[in-house]
């Protein structure tokens, strides 16, 4: 095996690692450089790995400890994965040099570590949610980005914080309850939590007629839980509080990455797991695209009605989001393509808004 295929778990690695030893740093500007070095490795090795496979439109999977299923993980790589990373990884580096001034002025000194760590673990989360081959692992990170995420937006020590970071808590919550029941669900069908391993099971059950309609509740589960934690209409109103009251950094990367990285696990069950076609035998899509259509207008005519600066991006950034939704809505691979582009172009271009 080439030692290139061990970037993906290096990137991952190295944040989570970074988040281990920023305790032990003296203080906010030691944290501060070493997610720097985090996020800088992790742009490097996977833009390496970008150069490496993306010519050839090459992919891999690494298995992680050299243990097959069911004891064992993987992570699945190709180059739409390694496209997300690298911008991951730009986009949270840029965020970080962006953001500092406010960040050591809006986070009070004692909590400066915490909240670098908290960064360290969204980007490590990310970047599974990317790379991952495995359900219960993509829950797994589900759950540290969540807890991560509303830590960064509670730093800034304010009431309004609170109240912005408790809201967006129960939301992400009732999400991450939906998306566990649904994989729990999935694992009473199939018996398998590999992406290969489901997509096998799960084709074989829809060909012989099985489980129509459990299939049906778990991708409607799955769905809506990510789209609640990924601000789809009409489950978006935790977003503009949460980007009015936290720091500027805060509200580039939950705005540019956090939401996204829902996004991006919901099309790689929709490819790895379920396949297109048979979400379109389901009809999910019709509800996604509805919902994408609804969260495009809705969103931007908030965005008008707002005079708050930062909750007016955030308006913004529901209706942008309702692009994404309908490009996947449209069930077709040109619509995948289309969500996918205006992922990497918000994510570039929100965070800039906010700086």
């Amino acid at each position: 095996m080439p030692f290139i295929y061990n970037f993906p778990f290096f990137s991952i690695f190295i944040c989570m690692i970074s988040g281990i030893v920023t305790p032990l740093l003296k203080n906010g500007k030691w944290a501060y450089r070493l997610s720097l070095f985090a996020s800088g490795a992790g742009f490097v090795l996977s833009g390496t790995l970008l150069g490496r496979i993306g010519p050839n439109n090459e992919s891999f999977s690494f298995m992680m400890g050299h243990f097959p299923a069911p004891w064992g993980n993987e992570l699945s790589v190709g180059p739409l994965e390694a496209v997300l990373a690298t911008t991951v990884c730009l986009v949270m580096l840029m965020a970080l040099l962006g953001g500092s001034r406010d960040i050591f002025e809006d986070v009070l000194p004692e909590k400066q570590k915490l909240y670098f760590i908290m960064m360290d673990e969204i980007l490590a989360a990310l970047l599974a949610l990317t790379y991952t081959n495995d359900i219960f692992t993509a829950y797994v990170f589900i759950e540290i980005s969540t807890i991560a995420a509303c830590a960064i937006v509670m730093a800034k020590d304010s009431s309004d914080t609170m109240v912005a970071t408790m809201r967006y808590l129960i939301m992400s919550l009732l999400g991450s309850g939906l998306v566990l029941i649904g994989i729990v669900l999935l694992y009473c069908i199939t018996g398998h939590l590999l992406f290969p391993n489901l997509q096998l099971r799960v084709l074989d059950l829809v060909s012989t007629g099985q489980y129509t309609m459990p299939l049906t509740v778990v991708v409607g589960l799955i769905v809506m839980g990510l789209g609640i934690k990924s601000a789809m209409f009409p489950f978006h109103l935790w977003l503009p509080p949460a980007h009015g009251s936290a720091t500027t950094a805060s509200s580039s990367v939950l705005s540019g990455l956090v939401v996204k990285g829902y996004i991006i696990l919901m099309i790689r069950l929709f490819y790895k797991v379920f396949t297109i076609e048979v979400i379109r035998e389901l009809r999910v899509t019709n509800m996604i695209f509805l919902f994408g259509l609804a969260g495009m207008i809705i969103g931007s005519v908030g965005a008008i009605k707002e005079g708050h600066i930062k909750r007016m991006l955030a308006y913004s950034s529901v209706a942008q989001l309702g692009y994404v939704f309908m490009g996947i809505g449209l069930g077709t691979d040109i619509g995948i393509v289309a969500a996918c582009f205006q992922i990497l172009v918000h994510a570039c271009t929100k965070p800039m808004l906010f700086s």
